[in-house]
């Protein structure tokens, strides 16, 4: 076997192993019955949750990308009859076996399959009484630290940053991490502006520079502030780009070049002296290795939405181990998708922060039912509790179905 096959296939063997032991004495009775597909819809995206019902009465739940994106409930709906009487315990089994719903040319299904695999997790913690992050090995830590998103209103402005630097640090949520873009000229007041490339004017780059050097200053040193790009820069630029961020010592530059693997990214990498960070479009184990293999990576972010689910981007993680690559997490979902993301968050050895947009709204704080707020001092704590610990509220959910959904279908 190659170094390369070696190092896609490493993994979790251990802590797999124990969760075969834990669910031995359960396997073989309980059956999945059926499938349950809701959409919720917020101010501009909606999020899709699904249910996971067995014949002894028990369910997981799980939530597969929304929007942006279309037909992630159809992708469930569809992926049913092939779930339908199997051991929901039998996770790997059962995400292998859709394999070929995710392969091939004709079938796209991922986003579709990591959402129903997120719900088995549950599932599972219920069957066994446990907590996720002790099937996916144990864990590190308690609290998961969280961001959010925002940057000031007009950068170039001292006493815009010192009001954004104020809410901030007025937040009762207590973030002590957030992300925001770059802002751009437009071709009236900068010439040199083309929208159709993929290249920073000399007046951009100036004032990016300008522009986060007023926020750290108004911000002080005690937050990290990750520079969040979409994919849409060459790699000159995003050189330039990292350059002009360097002096406040983003915690990462994400996502400056095109979404593919090539040879500009490890380019990128050894040439940046910011880390350079990526992952939320990328999908299985394959996506992520040639990162990894040829160093070009220094944070991965995966989205469990799209990955695969949680063990395959827990075995993602224990790949990108041995490179000694941290981890945070991409996560515009809704409240499920979130405290999913925790619960693997915590069982990762090398994790730093994970991303949230659950502060935007009341109602998914409260999508959940919880005591006491859902974030203390920019974390949320893992409750002790099978499964992923979540129980969602009925009247919630219903008051934000997205048109024609019913409470779970």
């Amino acid at each position: 076997m190659t170094r390369r096959r070696f190092l896609s296939t490493v993994a979790a063997l251990p802590w797999m192993a124990r969760y075969h032991e834990l669910a031995a004495l359960e396997k073989g009775r309980h059956k999945i019955r059926s499938l349950d597909v809701m959409i919720l819809q917020g101010r501009d995206r909606n999020y899709t949750h699904v249910r996971v019902n067995t014949d002894t009465g028990l369910h997981g739940i799980g939530e597969g990308y929304g929007s942006p994106g279309a037909g992630i409930k159809e992708q469930m709906l569809a992926l049913e009859p092939l779930l339908v009487g199997a051991d929901p315990l039998e996770i790997e089994k059962i995400y292998v076996g859709l394999g070929r719903h995710t392969d091939g040319s004709a079938h796209t299904f991922m986003r579709g399959v990591s959402g129903i695999e997120m719900a088995l997790w549950d599932l599972a913690g219920k069957i066994l009484d446990v907590p996720v992050t002790t099937l996916l090995g144990g864990t590190y830590r308690d609290k998961v630290r969280m961001y959010n998103h925002g940057g000031p209103r007009d950068p170039m402005d001292k006493a815009s940053c010192r009001e954004w630097a104020a809410r901030r640090h007025e937040d009762p949520h207590g973030f002590t991490c957030v992300k925001y873009s770059p802002t751009h000229t437009t071709p009236e007041e900068d010439p040199a502006r083309d929208l159709a490339n993929r290249v920073l004017t000399t007046e951009e780059l100036r004032r990016i520079g300008k522009g986060y050097e007023n926020a750290r200053e108004a911000l002080g040193d005690e937050q990290d502030i990750i520079v969040h790009c979409h994919w849409e820069y060459d790699l000159r630029t995003s050189i330039q780009l990292a350059e002009a961020i360097a002096p406040i010592e983003p915690l990462y530059l994400e996502d400056p070049l095109p979404v593919e693997y090539n040879e500009a990214w490890r380019r990128l990498c050894d040439a940046s002296t910011v880390p350079i960070g990526k992952g939320e479009n990328l999908a299985r184990r394959q996506g992520f290795e040639p990162f990894l293999v040829n160093a070009a990576v220094d944070v991965l972010n995966p989205d469990l939405r799209n990955t695969g689910g949680l063990l395959e981007t827990k075995k993602i993680a224990d790949m990108a181990e041995v490179y000694y690559v941290p981890f945070c997490n991409h996560n515009t979902g809704a409240t499920v998708c979130t405290l999913a993301t925790v619960q693997w968050a915590a069982a990762v050895r090398d994790y730093m922060v994970c991303e949230t947009v659950i502060n935007r709204y009341d109602w998914m704080l409260d999508l959940v039912v919880h005591e006491g707020p859902v974030f203390r001092d920019g974390f949320i704590h893992l409750p002790n509790k099978p499964g992923l610990g979540i129980e969602l509220d009925p009247d919630v959910a219903k008051a934000h179905l997205a048109d024609g959904e019913e409470w779970w279908g």
